[in-house]
């Protein structure tokens, strides 16, 4: 399976089964990465929850699978000379799943919502001088300053998405969050059948109107073939792959490593792996506020104590689901792939043990977060050994996710702990988690001025291939500050019956143009 060309399904839910009588009404069962909690798409960063906008909801503009922004709601836009005005004008026949049309208001109100709670939408509004509606399908936009990222910025795949929704319901503040998810996208939520803890109903929107050309990734004309989705919950990984292999799901989103060569044989059922920037990097984030990982010179002793090719091993990845060692922030085989910096950042213990003599470290104990019975514990612990090899001493304090992210929030206590993210978040400066946020309140608290800069120019730039060179001269930069260590770039395969047809290869679950 060649991953470094391949994208392909996204996440999943556990689902009850549903009987198989009536095929042609009954709803596709699928099981998602975790239970949808979360319903207000502009309230969370969560992953599962920007699964459940993409069918909901809809944005203005959207990433297609090559990166590139392509119109989704709007009909048309126009940009003036001097790049301070941007007029958009909505596709017609727009509705609402409660059957409201949608309204230039609509999408105003909601802009306004979501750009202050994204990072990306705060440095657009930064530029804003003015948005408002024109007519019922218009409107304006004005800016202060040139921003040559407008469309990137409404088009961008990275929760939280700057999904549309009614104008009643943009109002609300995000700390309240909205109850009713009522969007406009080619899924209506079944409210009614709604069950927290076991399922969660998609069905199809008969009044949605998609865009005339193919779908391509999140862009694109979005026809649905299936009745309705079943997202349902499964107790545990295991359970999930069982329940696939025996036709009682039709889905999976994550599937466990060491079930792969069963399910790879297993009749009916077809195994999907990601490449590029639908792959997930694993990333050891680096606590600078905390003595002494405040010293560069230590930080980059990390950058030879990490073996990605030791780590993947440990963690089960097979060869055919991971990137070789990957040293690009950007991720490898993705459109700012860079190798800037490579040579300083590979993987060398007795280098790793020479370099960390010559520093002031004198010993202290590094305290190393990480979450139990995780893929990220056996990352942790490949790296804690090579740490240890090299001279460090090193303390693992082994917890539930939801522990690391209160403990990752103060600014003593820790050093360093494990994390991956899905590539469509990481492959860009502005919203890789650990380069855009330099020098802001963020776990991790690093800050380099030069990074900084060039991110400001990097979203100036009107040339793509002048941010292509600011990316790589942030590539250079960071492989020196090292806010964060990759510890590889890999896969974890999707399952599919193969009666279910025609599901769009993508970073995240996508149930728009399949079949049964």
């Amino acid at each position: 399976m060649s991953i470094t060309r391949r994208t392909a399904l996204g996440a999943g839910l556990a689902i009850p089964f549903f009987p198989r009588a009536r095929a042609q009404a009954a709803p596709v069962n699928v099981m998602l990465e975790s239970e949808v909690v979360i319903l207000d798409p502009h309230a969370t960063t969560a992953a599962i929850t920007r699964t459940f906008a993409t069918h909901v909801f809809d944005t203005l503009f959207s990433m297609d699978g090559r990166g590139m922004i392509r119109p989704q709601m709007v009909e048309a836009w126009e940009r003036s000379a001097d790049g301070l005005a941007w007029s958009f004008r909505l596709r017609p026949g727009l509705r609402w799943h409660d059957g409201g049309e949608v309204t230039a208001a609509d999408c105003v109100a909601s802009l306004e919502r979501w750009a202050p709670r994204d990072s990306l939408g705060r440095m657009l509004w930064a530029a804003k001088a003015e948005l408002v509606a024109q007519d019922a399908r218009s409107f304006r936009l004005t800016l202060t300053r040139p921003f040559p990222l407008v469309l990137e910025v409404l088009g961008k795949p990275n929760a939280p998405l700057p999904v549309m929704l009614p104008e009643r319901l943009a109002r609300i503040p995000v700390e309240q969050r909205i109850r009713e998810p009522i969007g406009s996208g080619p899924f209506r939520f079944r409210a009614t059948e709604w069950r927290p803890g076991n399922v969660m109903v998609l069905e199809r929107f008969e009044a949605y109107v998609p865009r005339e050309e193919p779908a391509n990734f999140l862009a694109g004309g979005k026809r649905v073939h299936l009745p309705a989705v079943a997202l349902k919950t499964l107790t545990d990984q295991t359970t999930g792959a069982n329940a696939l292999m025996a036709g009682e799901i039709d889905y999976m989103q994550y599937l466990p490593f060491d079930l792969l060569p069963r399910l790879e044989r297993a009749r009916g059922v077809r195994v999907i792996g990601l490449g590029g920037i639908h792959m997930f990097q694993g990333n050891f984030r680096i606590n600078h506020a905390a003595s002494p990982m405040d010293d560069p010179a230590i930080r980059r002793v990390l950058w030879r104590c990490a073996d990605q090719a030791s780590i993947l091993t440990a963690i089960g990845v097979p060869p055919a689901y991971r990137a070789p060692a990957c040293p690009a922030f950007f991720l490898c085989d993705a459109p700012l792939d860079s190798r800037a910096g490579a040579a300083e950042m590979a993987y060398d213990p007795a280098e790793a043990k020479r370099m960390l003599a010559a520093t002031r470290y004198k010993g202290e104990k590094l305290v190393f977060m990480t979450t139990a019975g995780g893929i990220s514990q056996t990352a942790t612990e490949v790296m804690i050994q090579s740490m240890q090899q090299a001279g460090f001493q090193v303390e693992e304090q082994v917890m539930d996710w939801g522990t690391v992210l209160a403990r990752r929030a103060k600014r003593e206590g820790w050093h360093l702990f494990a994390v991956y993210a899905n590539g469509t978040d990481m492959f860009s400066p502005l919203t890789h988690f650990y380069i855009a946020n330099t020098c802001a309140d963020y776990p991790g608290w690093d800050c380099d001025r030069e990074v900084a800069a060039l991110l400001t120019a990097f979203a100036e730039a009107g040339d793509p291939a002048e941010r292509r060179r600011i990316a790589e001269a942030i590539q250079a930069a960071a492989a020196k500050h090292v806010p964060a260590v990759m510890w590889g770039q890999f896969t974890i395969p999707a399952g599919v019956r193969e009666r279910l047809r025609d599901m769009p290869r993508a970073a995240y679950p996508m149930f728009w143009e399949a079949r049964v």
